[in-house]
């Protein structure tokens, strides 16, 4: 019903026209002797070959001759004398007076092609509006309700059980709100989620969608501003009256360092209307009017850079964290992405969980769905843990290039260089086991060594970095020992040395010279990206000096203290090269068999050493330290 009183108007237009169509071909009468004049009717009625006429308004005449109807206009002029022809020739005379269109037909001719015109112009604007294209629909807003039939709930999201409590608490506020109201308790009117990408924060958005039992809005902070002045706003209006109307409900907005960014003076064009649409924002969140049971939930991985009047109480109430998964937390997650997977009984997720610090949700499906894709290209019927192995390493460091040709000095070069990671891993009291070593090419790297850390850590101390910087300087003094020459592989190890070590002295105060002081101050520090803008100068030229003397005498002491293990260990490190040679890649048992002395084979299964833990000696870090190895050639 609701579809026909839509399209009343397009019905009511085709019966008109249908009208008129009918109307004219009404009036033109049946088919006419072709050619038939004025003067064929005077000499057919002499010729005693017509019976009746009808004169139609003393403006034509017509008839039947032969069994076929003519139609003959005259002039009102000539009627007299051809009333005397048609008697003499006694021909019976009928009249009629001339048809008249009725009025309602002519009023509609006029009105018909204007109505045609508004209704086609209608017709075109719905579409552009409604339609794929949205050409027209400048101020209507972008948000769409979750109509999904794959519900998304908590039970699908690990780990994160501080996050949820809070966002079910939001979602009863909204189902029972006498509970929490009874209490004096407010509605809260924004939960902001910030955290670093993959983390969950939009899946944690589609189980609130999926448990909330109300309408949900989803809309992305990009889709507010376009380049027309004033949509912005508009949108942001037509979002909450939405909202309203399906009250009560959630909006989420992801992204939303897009719409929220600091105010200030900018230099690009779009920069006033960005303004302008989160002053709009601002307003309906809190301002005169009230927006009683909406809740706006956003997401964004740059909280750093929100305008300060967001994130104040009354608009973003809570701020939730998510941030990167714990060792149990990746455990949990990685359970959730095998669920439907066929596994070999040898998998252990609790060795998967430990080999990828640093890993968030995101990280863990695609290593699960890298198995997966690696066990079906290999033609198996189930995923072993060798697959999960690789999908780690193809992750981190990228694909194997078997194919690539190694000459017998680059493999030499390349042992010798992990085996100083590798072996240095081991000895170092504060550093990572090594979970794996290998000369296969992957990615970029020539190839490279693979800690294994027992746990994560939120704090490091000063002994885990000197030890993390003699691990990274194992490749480097490896190569010098061992080969009397150094190359460019270590290219990578000695930046991220001087790194942490620059850490050390300028950030945390671990330098015994210069004490406990910060020196140099970062600007617009991207938190959860990793990355800053520019970096404030605040100490004296003489300090300088004193910072790179300082750095520089600490790299030194780490890369003589690898040394020193490398020469004292000489014997464990020829065995090791010999076997990465033969071999090509060695796990942690392996590597401790030869530490030992002892032989191995080559299998994995038969060099498998039974331990019942670790040594009291091994402390863990919170970061796996991927030492890569990268020749010449591939710098090039």
């Amino acid at each position: 019903m609701n579809k026909f009183v839509k399209n009343i108007g397009f019905y009511l237009i085709l019966i008109a026209i249908s009208i008129l169509v009918a109307q004219f071909f009404m009036q033109q009468g049946p088919a006419t002797v072709e050619d038939f004049t004025y003067t064929n009717l005077l000499q057919e009625v002499e010729a005693d070959n017509i019976n009746q006429v009808t004169i139609v308004g003393n403006q034509e005449v017509t008839g039947t001759i032969n069994n076929r109807d003519f139609k003959v206009p005259i002039p009102p002029e000539a009627i007299p004398s051809l009333m005397q022809d048609l008697r003499a020739g006694d021909v019976n005379i009928k009249t009629k007076p001339q048809p008249t269109t009725p009025w309602w037909i002519n009023i509609l001719s006029y009105i018909l092609p204007v109505v045609i015109l508004i209704v086609a112009w209608i017709f075109i604007m719905q579409k552009m509006q409604g339609g794929g294209s949205k050409m027209m629909s400048f101020g209507k807003s972008k948000a769409k309700l979750n109509e999904s039939d794959v519900k998304v709930s908590f039970d699908d999201v690990a780990n994160y059980d501080e996050v949820k409590e809070e966002l079910q608490e939001v979602i009863q506020f909204l189902k029972k709100p006498d509970k929490f109201t009874e209490l004096g308790a407010e509605v809260p009117k924004g939960v902001l989620m910030v955290g670093p990408p993959g983390t969950g924060k939009t899946l944690m958005a589609k189980a609130v969608a999926g448990e909330a039992g109300v309408p949900f809005f989803f809309i992305s902070g990009s889709d507010f501003v376009e380049m027309f002045v004033g949509v912005g706003a508009s949108r942001v209006r037509d979002l909450f009256e939405k909202g309203k109307k399906n009250a009560p409900c959630i909006i989420f907005i992801d992204e939303l360092d897009a719409v929220g960014r600091q105010r200030g003076a900018g230099l690009g064009g779009g920069h006033d209307e960005r303004e302008q649409t989160l002053n709009q924002l601002l307003v309906e969140m809190d301002g005169f009017e009230p927006n009683e049971g909406i809740i706006l939930m956003a997401a964004t991985n740059r909280p750093d850079v929100l305008d300060p009047a967001l994130l104040r109480p009354g608009r973003f109430d809570r701020q939730v964290m998510v941030d990167k998964p714990d060792r149990v937390g990746r455990q949990k997650i990685l359970e959730i992405h095998v669920k439907n997977k066929p596994l070999d009984d040898d998998i252990d997720l609790e060795v998967l969980a430990k080999r990828t610090p640093g890993f968030t949700g995101a990280d863990m499906e695609n290593l699960a769905n890298e198995a997966a894709i690696l066990a079906a290209r290999r033609s198996k019927n189930i995923i072993a843990m060798k697959e999960f192995d690789d999908a780690i390493d193809r992750v981190i460091a990228g694909p194997a290039r078997k194919s690539k040709v190694v000459s017998e000095e680059e493999k030499n070069l390349v042992s010798y260089h992990e085996t100083g990671h590798a072996l240095l891993g081991e000895l170092l009291e504060h550093a990572d086991r090594t979970h794996k070593v290998t000369i296969i090419p992957r990615g970029r790297a020539g190839g490279f060594t693979v800690p294994l850390p027992s746990d994560d850590q939120n704090f490091m101390t000063k002994g885990q970095l000197l030890d993390k910087v003699t691990s990274l300087m194992g490749g480097r003094a490896a190569e010098a020992i061992f080969l009397d020459d150094i190359s460019t592989g270590a290219q990578n190890d000695i930046e991220r040395s001087t790194q942490i070590i620059r850490a050390m002295v300028t950030e945390y105060g671990m330098s015994e010279n210069l004490g406990p002081l910060t020196l140099g101050q970062k600007h617009d520090q991207q938190v959860f990206l990793g990355r800053d803008i520019s970096r404030q100068r605040n100490y004296s030229e003489e300090v300088a000096a004193r910072i790179d003397k300082e750095i520089s005498k600490m790299v030194e002491e780490c890369y003589s203290k690898a040394e020193r293990l490398l020469r004292d260990n000489s014997e464990t490190v020829e065995r090791i090269v010999a076997a990465l040679k033969e071999h090509e890649t060695l796990n942690a048992d392996q590597i401790k068999r030869l530490i030992k002395g002892e032989e191995i084979t080559g299998d994995p299964d038969k060099d498998r050493i039974d331990e019942s833990g670790d040594s009291d000696g091994d402390k863990k870090k919170k970061e796996s330290i991927i030492k890569t190895f990268k020749p010449e050639t591939q710098n090039a």
